[in-house]
């Protein structure tokens, strides 16, 4: 039997997801999940095969939670199921330790495919994703400045688009006051700037928030 947690906020989608999947496995059992504190509850009380995971959850922002679920769980195979821009984030969730990538603009079948390949093991990126790592790799593209920060800095970028004030930021990343404006400083440095007016700008022209459309 497929034991499958979904977490995400919107019933909507999980409901769709858990649709998708009893489609395509006979035996099944699902869990949900609608922010990261249910995640944690879910996986400490069971053992699941896998967790499809959106990344904007409410109470934990991105990589964060995936950091941490990691940590406690680190053999629990993710499949982070989001409206992000894979461009923007998957190889960031792979290196953090997800089994796969699949865009909520994906079809039904590939949520299948997914799924199917992270439970016997293997990982799993769209082959559009697939293709463009393998072409940068040998042409040597050039990336955009903010591949330039590590997970936490790019972490916090997110959260200062976002319009939090460096205390809430904190406050969310379970850091001090001082980390954070450390973290921001690096970020200016290293993608040079000097305002977070133009982080902001650039955040927004790069797509590196999630602005929900309603």
């Amino acid at each position: 039997m497929l034991k499958v947690l979904i977490a995400d906020d919107h019933p909507v989608v999980r409901q769709g997801v858990k649709q998708i999947l009893s489609e395509g496995f006979r035996l099944h059992q699902f869990g949900e999940a609608e922010n990261a504190k249910e995640v944690f509850e879910n996986i400490s009380r069971k053992k699941w095969d896998i967790l499809i995971l959106d990344v904007n959850l409410p109470d934990i922002n991105g990589l964060e939670i995936l950091r941490q679920i990691k940590k406690v769980q680190p053999d629990l195979p993710v499949l982070v199921f989001t409206i992000i821009d894979e461009d923007q984030i998957a190889v960031r969730v792979l290196k953090a330790g997800a089994s796969g990538f699949i865009s909520k603009g994906s079809l039904p079948d590939e949520l299948l495919t997914a799924v199917r390949k992270i439970h016997t093991g293997g990982r799993y990126v769209s082959p559009h994703l697939a293709e463009k790592l393998v072409f940068n790799i040998y042409t040597g593209d050039e990336k955009p400045v903010h591949h330039r920060l590590s997970n936490r800095e790019y972490q916090v970028i997110c959260l200062i688009a976002s319009g939090k004030s460096v205390k809430l930021i904190a406050e969310e990343l379970y850091l001090s006051v001082q980390t954070i404006r450390t973290y921001r400083t690096r970020i200016l440095e290293k993608m040079n700037m000097k305002t977070d007016a133009e982080l902001i700008h650039y955040a927004i022209q790069n797509h590196i928030i999630y602005t929900p459309s309603v």
